[in-house]
């Protein structure tokens, strides 16, 4: 029951208060990018949802050419502010606060067997795998060859951390899960 309606309810509600109290913030995220892009500051992606069905996914760009040393750009990614406008895709009914990420076609789009219930759930803006690869563009930027080892290493894990999700999923675990994102930060 939690899964399908509560969950709904708990979602949308509170991406709407968010949205709400963040919305100065994110007027002034969306100002100042703005100006770094001269173009509309807002990142629009394909990605894979529930069920397999392709969503378009909101995101403040971050990427830029010169975006390297850009603290402001550098700012959002590390603290995850760039991932805010993810809210309306909750408030759309296609993604949940928590559950797994959602990724680019090709990945679990692609699970077999019963790795592919994965897909029964609505993706999240965190959950265990956004927790546990926090830093994985860190990871990803230590390695000789990023694409195989997130390939090989890394989407593997989030694998089994989004099926451990999925078998155990809770209105406890989702807020277990949301503090644990929210402290992030401050680790």
């Amino acid at each position: 029951m939690y899964i399908r309606f509560f969950k709904v309810i708990f979602d949308v509600f509170w991406s709407l208060v968010l949205l709400a109290v963040l919305f100065p913030l994110l007027l002034f995220v969306y100002l100042i990018l703005l100006m770094i892009h001269k173009s509309n500051p807002i990142f629009y992606q394909k990605r894979v949802g529930q069920f397999g069905e392709n969503f378009t996914i909101l995101k403040f760009k971050t990427i830029k050419a010169d975006s390297s040393s850009n603290l402001f750009l550098k700012f959002l990614r590390k603290t995850k502010i760039d991932e805010l406008p993810q809210l309306v895709n909750v408030i759309k009914c296609e993604m949940s606060l928590v559950g797994p990420r959602p990724d680019l076609p090709g990945y679990y789009d692609q699970l077999q067997g019963g790795n592919r219930s994965i897909l029964d759930l609505k993706p999240g803006i965190t959950g265990y795998a956004s927790i546990e690869f926090a830093n994985e563009e860190e990871i990803l930027s230590q390695q000789e060859n990023p694409l195989e080892y997130n390939d090989q290493v890394i989407f593997p894990e989030k694998v089994k951390l989004n099926l451990k999700y999925r078998n155990n999923i809770s209105f406890g675990l989702d807020i277990k899960i949301l503090i644990k994102t929210l402290l992030l930060p401050f680790k």
